[in-house]
């Protein structure tokens, strides 16, 4: 199923009434937004803290428990951006676009295509090959 930015609003909206509703607006200035964003980024990347790459592989293709908490702690991240971006007066979706143009001009298909190198690094290398 495809969603596109209306689905997108529609979450958003969910969240500001679910907000509203419990007068929490009065905690959600930007800086606590960012902290809390990265509170739930931390807990996401505990669930990965002892696990192998083939032990993640399999948790959750195969352990619905672990599905659930992943998807609660994406969740979780997602509703936080949502509300950050809200309180930044930012697009997500039309920063989300822009960031993947500035990223294909960093990154360029002939210098980057199977390298993990950051930008910096392949303009040394390009600059390197052609001398």
């Amino acid at each position: 199923m495809e969603h596109d930015k209306a689905d997108l609003e529609a979450i958003r909206t969910m969240l500001i009434r679910f907000r509203d509703e419990r007068n929490w607006k009065q905690f959600h200035n930007l800086k606590n937004l960012i902290i809390s964003l990265n509170l739930e980024a931390a807990e996401l990347l505990e669930l990965t803290q002892w696990k192998s790459d083939e032990e993640l592989l399999r948790l959750s293709s195969t352990d619905a428990g672990f599905r659930e908490q992943l998807a609660d702690e994406c969740a979780d991240v997602l509703l936080y951006l949502l509300l950050v971006a809200g309180e930044g007066g930012i697009d997500l979706l039309k920063a989300a676009e822009d960031k993947i143009r500035k990223n294909a001009e960093k990154y360029p298909v002939d210098q980057s295509y199977g390298s993990a190198a950051k930008y910096t690094e392949l303009k040394q290398r390009s600059r390197a090959d052609k001398s």
